[in-house]
């Protein structure tokens, strides 16, 4: 299958042993549900670019009798941590607030399996995306508290536990939406609604700490780059967005 033929939302590619590995939002109705699970593609080819042809696809996650979700199975991200592998997914449960959870797998494309008993992200908050940073031997996951509850988007930064599987800490709160001056309010919203969407890290040759994250400009819905001096805690400085979608 080409990239083109393959139906999915928010894509996430991992290279594992000579490996690529997309994961994403694979369920048709990811807004109503209810949620049949995640799915994976594969392509056999073994160098550092993108593929262009996947396999699949092939089930990474199908949710076990009595999991305590049944929609919003969306943005699953995928790490290789210590002897296993991790999924963070965002789900939102039967009664309660959406949040993102962890799986856990023992090989790739899965199955995963519920690794934390419940959203990781606290329970009286709307919260989505979360993504897997490691500092100094420190796991946070870093994610977005939605502007549904907030109207200023916030992207947040929550120590895990050494096994990823419960909190470590509170959330401590790296930015608003609304520092970024690219960001725009949500169109045919009350006024302050501002969006944060699908934190992602990445560190530079240089050392710097990079955040890509999304939001909306004047021209539509964006990603655009946040940079710290290295250091999760910030401060973090917020350049042009980079690329509209």
């Amino acid at each position: 299958m080409k990239p083109a033929d393959i139906q999915i939302r928010d894509p996430f590619l991992l290279r594992d042993a000579d490996q690529w590995y997309l994961f994403g939002s694979t369920d048709k109705d990811i807004w109503r549900g209810p949620g049949v699970g995640f799915d994976a593609y594969i392509s056999p080819e073994s160098d550092a670019k993108p593929p262009e042809e996947f396999a699949g696809p092939f089930p990474a996650f199908r949710p076990p009798p009595g999991f305590w979700s049944s929609q919003n199975f969306w943005a699953p991200e995928v790490y290789r941590y210590r002897d296993a592998y991790y999924m963070f997914a965002t789900f939102k449960p039967s009664a309660g607030r959406r949040g993102t959870a962890c799986l856990k797998a023992e090989a790739l494309p899965g199955p995963f399996m519920p690794w934390s008993p419940g959203p990781l992200t606290p329970k009286d908050w709307e919260c989505l995306d979360g993504t897997l940073f490691i500092e100094d031997s420190q796991p946070f996951m870093v994610f977005c508290h939605e502007w549904q509850q907030v109207g200023d988007g916030e992207i947040c930064a929550l120590p895990l536990s050494e096994d990823l599987r419960e909190p470590a800490g509170d959330p401590v709160l790296l930015f608003q939406a609304s520092d970024a001056p690219w960001v725009r309010p949500l169109p045919g919203r009350p006024p302050g609604s501002y969006v944060t969407d699908g934190p992602f890290l990445h560190t530079a040759r240089n050392g710097a700490l990079n955040m890509l994250w999304s939001s909306f400009t004047d021209s539509g819905y964006a990603v655009g780059v946040a940079v710290s001096a290295g250091n999760l805690a910030g401060p973090w400085r917020q350049l042009v967005w980079l690329l509209g979608v």
